[in-house]
């Protein structure tokens, strides 16, 4: 079966650094355009970042432009975030998720797999 497994979460200051990473088995991942998003508590789930699947194209959401960066390795089935000059407001759960499309999906729905979430924590 699919299974998504997000790493790389933890504590960490403001204006600091955390690189997630994501492993994907038991679907051809280099079909499938991959995804993170983030909850907070008591807040919906929230777009990251995306990157599609054929020409690696990516987008970010404006919360994170110029900090996070999402990349893949289709060799290795992996998916990261590189999260640069972080904030207390990243603080959250992060989520890998996967979807077969050749867009660049941005809502929660249009992914059909997800990973169990990773802890990112900045404090000030």
């Amino acid at each position: 079966q699919v299974q998504l497994v997000e790493s790389g979460g933890g504590l960490v200051q403001a204006g600091g650094s955390l690189r997630l990473s994501c492993a994907a088995s038991g679907l051809t991942f280099s079909r499938y355009t991959m995804g993170w998003f983030r909850q907070a508590p008591g807040k919906e789930r929230e777009f990251v970042a995306a990157i599609r699947w054929s020409s690696g194209s990516t987008y970010h959401a404006d919360s994170v432009k110029g900090r996070f960066t999402i990349s893949r390795d289709n060799a290795k089935n992996t998916v990261d975030l590189q999260m640069n000059s972080l904030k207390p407001e990243d603080t959250a759960v992060y989520y890998c998720a996967a979807s077969f499309t050749l867009r660049i999906p941005i809502t929660a729905r249009e992914y059909t797999y997800w990973g169990q979430g990773t802890q990112v924590t900045v404090s000030s």
